[in-house]
């Protein structure tokens, strides 16, 4: 069994009898006798040679850089219900993935069940809230709680900035030209992005359904959105201002530097699997369905 990347293998998924997530790159998925197989040169975190995927066992390939993937491979995953998704370096960037069939819908129905009712929905509002900011939120208007967001935000920037020795003039971010601000503000642009794909790829393990959120409404990754807001405050201003600091050292791309740090701090403070369990929590899911079984 490959051991997983960001502390993935130890996450808890929908799939009652499965194990945890698979991370490869630089090499070719294939399938030989039967038998899912990746065969590497190296340059990554795996040594050359030919390793054997337990398919069976495993709820999600994620496919790095410098892959390819065959048609038979995908054929083997569709017949077993694993996914697969193709992620950028370190995980910074979620760029697609087959529809995932987990076993159950638990997660699913009871994401639609809460997002339903604008009661529910404000609750688990709420609750991210609570998670973010270490205490319970009173008002039960979302607007109110958008406002209190951007009043600690702006205070949380300051404190970042004065913790890495970072100049900082406010946050300043225009969407037609995201290039157009100073260094932290391209690194938390940068430090976001990174933190919305591997949102991406917790709500994508756990068969969520990204478009409904209970914050966002808009996007048609609302969820994720929600989810990589949870990090917002702290894991995204650590990776962005401490990035500055880099740049600021050794010159270099901001974003190169971003992704970098995005890529070691989510993999320490294994940013994926509590993604997951927070989801879990969030929704009421306390431990994982039984498979159903299918009916001839």
């Amino acid at each position: 069994m490959l051991s997983g990347r960001l502390g993935l293998e130890k996450a808890r998924i929908p799939h009652a009898d499965r194990h945890g997530l698979v991370w490869l790159d630089r090499g070719r998925l294939d399938v030989e006798d039967g038998c899912l197989r990746f065969v590497t040169a190296g340059g990554g975190d795996l040594r050359a040679g030919s390793y054997q995927i337990p398919h069976q066992s495993v709820s999600i390939v994620l496919l790095g850089p410098g892959s390819s993937v065959t048609h038979d491979a995908l054929r083997l995953l569709a017949r077993h219900g694993c996914a697969l998704a193709a992620i950028g370096e370190g995980a910074v960037r979620f760029y697609t993935a087959p529809p995932l069939m987990p076993d159950s819908s638990q997660v699913a129905r009871a994401q639609v069940k809460l997002w339903a009712d604008p009661e529910t929905r404000m609750e688990v509002a709420r609750a991210m809230y609570a998670i973010r900011f270490g205490e319970i939120v009173r008002t039960r208007d979302i607007e109110v709680l958008r406002g209190q967001e951007g009043a600690r935000i702006k205070r949380s920037y300051q404190l970042a900035a004065e913790r890495h020795g970072v100049v900082w003039r406010g946050r300043n971010y225009d969407r037609e030209n995201p290039t157009a601000g100073d260094l932290p503000n391209q690194a938390i642009n940068h430090a976001a992005t990174a933190m919305r794909a591997a949102a991406c790829v917790a709500v994508a393990a756990v068969g969520a359904i990204p478009q409904l959120g209970f914050v966002h409404e808009e996007s048609g990754q609302a969820f994720p959105l929600d989810i990589a807001d949870l990090y917002r405050h702290d894991v995204v201003l650590d990776i962005a201002f401490g990035a500055v600091k880099e740049s600021d050292k050794n010159g270099g791309s901001i974003e190169r530097a971003t992704r970098r740090r995005a890529a070691i701090l989510m993999r320490q403070k294994s940013v994926i699997p509590t993604m997951i369990d927070r989801i879990k929590l969030l929704l009421g899911v306390e431990k994982d369905a039984a498979p159903e079984q299918e009916t001839g």
